[in-house]
C-alpha cells in the first residue's frame, strides 16, 4: 500500500466516523489561503469561525450532557472569539477569556494524582514569563489577558488529560497569542507571521479537543464495562 492509498484510507475513515473533525480540518488548514480568493467581509469571518464550530458537534458526537457539553461550549467561545475579534479586539478577548476561564474550572475538575516537580516547573515558569512577555509586547490589558491564558495552558498541562495532547495544544495557544501582541506591537514584521499564528492556534485547539473528547469517552466506555 502506497502513501497515497494511505492518506485516502485516513481520509475515508475520518469521513465516517468523525465527520466533523474532518470538516473542520478542512475549513482550518485552508483558512489561511483566503487571501487568494474573493472572500471579504462576513463570509471571511465565518470561514474564521467554522473551524472551531464545527469541534462542537464533534465533542458531542456520542455524548450530549456532562462534561461533554462543557468542552462543547469552551470550543463554542473560542470560535465566537474567533468571529468577534475580527469587528473588536476588546470584544473577541472577553469570548476567549470567558472560554479560558471555564477551562480552567474544566481542569481544576481532572487534576493529575501525581505531578514531577519538573512538570510543576514548567507551568509555573508559563504562568509567570507568558504575561511578562505579554506586557513588554503590548502593554497592561495584554498581560491581564495573557496572565488568563496562561493560567489555563497551566492547569491544561498538570492536568490528568494526556500531556502531549492537551497540554501542548494549550501551550501553543500561548505562543500563537504572543505572536499576535508581537505583531499588533509591530516588533516583527513578516508575511508567515499570520499563517504561523493561525495554525499555531488551530492545531493547538484540535490537540486540546481531540485529547479531551477521546480520553472522556474512554473513560466512559469502562465505567459502562464496570
Amino acid at each position: 500500500m502506497n502513501k497515497r492509498e494511505i492518506g485516502a484510507g485516513v481520509t475515508q475513515d475520518l469521513a465516517h466516523k468523525r465527520p466533523w473533525l474532518l470538516a473542520s480540518l478542512a475549513f482550518g488548514f485552508s483558512y489561511p489561503a483566503i487571501s487568494f480568493f474573493p472572500v471579504e467581509g462576513i463570509y471571511a469571518i465565518i470561514w474564521k469561525m467554522l473551524p472551531l464550530a464545527l469541534l462542537v458537534p464533534y465533542a458531542l458526537r456520542k455524548h450530549h450532557s456532562g462534561e461533554f457539553l462543557v468542552i462543547a461550549i469552551i470550543l463554542a467561545l473560542c470560535s465566537l472569539g474567533d468571529g468577534l475579534v475580527e469587528l473588536s479586539l476588546e470584544a473577541g478577548g472577553t469570548a476567549f477569556g470567558i472560554s479560558h476561564l471555564v477551562a480552567i474550572w474544566f481542569y481544576s475538575r481532572h487534576r493529575r494524582e501525581q505531578t514531577a516537580f519538573s512538570q510543576k516547573l514548567l507551568a509555573l515558569t508559563v504562568l509567570i514569563a507568558a504575561p511578562l512577555i505579554a506586557y513588554f509586547l503590548a502593554g497592561n490589558l495584554a498581560a491581564g489577558y495573557t496572565l488568563l491564558l496562561s493560567l489555563m495552558a497551566a492547569m491544561a498541562w498538570t492536568s490528568s488529560f494526556p500531556r502531549y495532547r492537551v497540554g501542548i495544544g494549550a501551550m501553543l495557544f500561548v505562543i500563537s497569542d504572543l505572536l499576535i501582541f508581537t505583531r499588533e506591537g509591530q516588533w516583527v514584521s513578516s508575511p508567515l507571521i499570520n499563517p504561523a499564528i493561525w495554525y499555531l492556534y488551530y492545531i493547538g485547539m484540535v490537540m486540546i479537543a481531540t485529547g479531551l473528547v477521546q480520553t472522556l469517552v474512554k473513560k466512559s466506555a469502562a465505567t459502562e464495562i464496570v
